[in-house]
């Protein structure tokens, strides 16, 4: 008998603040629900309780697989590593790195300067991402922003991901990585006002603590119109409320 988290998938909309709030990595989110792993990678302790906005975890006291702490240095290892390792993929233009020259600036142009855009694509040391302005968006919110290129993009590195279905330990460990080997002048998250999107920016503080760097940070919410809801800006990344 020992105390373990428990998940009410009733409660869990897959938001995913709870995943970079666990350090062991016990939590993860799988098919759209927030789970533990495996039991033995659960101290117990509730650190990642704060974070859940529906008050989806709990503690209980159970019969669970020992708490073990050599298997999540491991566990976490082997996640660091799988995240270093180069992408295996030659050929592929998808993994490429491309600069892309802009177009002459007018009306409907678009403002992509690089390739690959996908958070899980682009490498720390990707050459584009030197001394960058850096835009983190939801991938959502290109469809909703009639005018994203001009308004959100124009002058800015871009990396998309969706923080409910991709693995947002990966996403803290990748821009850990970039925060470390590239001097990224300031990010703006663009998230929906959906509460999937709110782990982006949780992601990307993380990360920041991880890799002890501060940088300025703005997140923006997009509502499902395509209408700015909220601008948030805080001194180096602190993180105030959000829709």
């Amino acid at each position: 008998m020992r105390k373990i988290i428990e998940i009410d998938e009733e409660r869990c909309d897959g938001c995913g603040e709870c995943v970079p709030a666990c350090a062991e990595g016990a939590i993860e989110v799988i098919d759209g629900k927030a789970r533990v792993v495996a039991e033995k990678y659960c101290d117990g302790l509730g650190a990642c309780m704060g974070e859940c906005p529906n008050d989806a975890l709990t503690i209980v006291e159970r019969e669970a697989e020992d708490f073990d702490e050599v298997a999540v240095e491991e566990f976490l290892k082997e996640k660091e590593q799988k995240q270093e390792k180069p992408l295996q993929t030659p050929g592929c233009p998808s993994a490429q790195f491309q600069t892309i020259m802009p177009a002459a600036e007018q009306e409907g142009t678009s403002s992509l300067t690089h390739w690959p855009i996908q958070i899980h694509l682009v490498q720390p040391q990707a050459p584009f991402l030197k001394g960058a302005d850096l835009l983190v968006a939801a991938d959502c919110t290109a469809f909703s922003c009639a005018g994203f290129h001009q308004d959100y993009l124009k002058g800015k590195v871009v990396l998309i991901g969706c923080p409910k279905f991709d693995d947002q330990e990966a996403y803290v460990q990748k821009f850990t990585g970039i925060f470390r080997s590239a001097d990224i002048k300031s990010i703006t998250v663009l998230v929906m006002e959906v509460p999937c999107c709110s782990g982006l920016p949780v992601i990307i503080q993380h990360a920041m603590k991880a890799a002890q760097k501060e940088i300025p940070m703005e997140t923006v919410v997009i509502s499902t119109r395509g209408e700015m809801l909220k601008n948030n800006k805080g001194p180096f990344g602190k993180l105030q409320s959000i829709v």
